[in-house]
């Protein structure tokens, strides 16, 4: 896929001279703020941050941020009734696609409603003023400082293995397991992005490619 950078924000127009009231917001204006806006819930996403601090989508990954961006712009553009839901799956797929990662912690959820929110105020959907949304937005991301990364970046080696054919039958009669205990002994971890590996054919003695099944989540 080819990726086509777009500049980022831009300004918001000046406030009228002499404390003049302001007009309502023209629709190209609110298409501005949902576009600039589309980008600031995204350079706040730490999943983004993390792969495009990292170089994960290659040497162009900050133009990818922001070709991102205008992609979320054009799937509303051209898919208006896009819910909540389907623009989770959006976000997971250029994720894994452009960037080479595989979110795992669910902070698309958040980033999601944030730009549904954003969008729905835009249109009115919410009262009171249309770029309230937008606003926060651009005040959380100017004032966000050095962000915070509360994730580990883990490299996806069980993605390679063949998954178990062999069904299991449970314990025989003679076996006395503490479940309790056992699962005790198994340390909880932390939301994690999975970088995601190419996986490579198996070829076997007789010269056949093997087909090598991929784990789902």
């Amino acid at each position: 896929m080819s990726i086509q950078s777009r500049p980022g924000p831009t300004a918001a127009p000046p406030a009228p001279p002499g404390g003049g009231v302001l007009l309502p917001p023209t629709p190209e204006r609110l298409q501005q703020a949902f576009d600039n806006g589309i980008w600031y819930a995204l350079a706040l996403w730490p999943a983004l941050h993390i792969a495009t601090t990292n170089s994960w989508g290659g040497p162009d990954s900050a133009d990818k941020r922001d070709w991102f961006a205008g992609a979320v712009s054009d799937l509303y553009a051209s898919r208006p009734d896009t819910d909540v839901e389907e623009l989770e799956e959006f976000l997971l797929q250029v994720m894994a696609d452009e960037f080479e990662c595989v979110v795992e912690d669910e902070s698309e959820v958040e980033v999601a409603r944030g730009i549904w929110g954003l969008r729905k105020g835009l249109r009115g959907e919410s009262g009171g003023d249309r770029l309230a949304g937008f606003r926060e937005l651009e005040g959380r991301w100017r004032n966000r400082g050095a962000m915070k990364v509360d994730f580990r970046v883990i490299q996806n080696e069980a993605e390679d293995e063949e998954e178990e054919e062999e069904e299991w039958d449970g314990f025989g009669e003679d076996m006395d397991v503490d479940m309790t205990a056992a699962e005790e002994a198994v340390p909880r971890l932390v939301p994690a992005l999975v970088k995601k590996e190419r996986v490579e054919p198996v070829v076997d003695d007789d010269g056949f490619t093997k087909v090598v099944g991929k784990k789902k989540r």
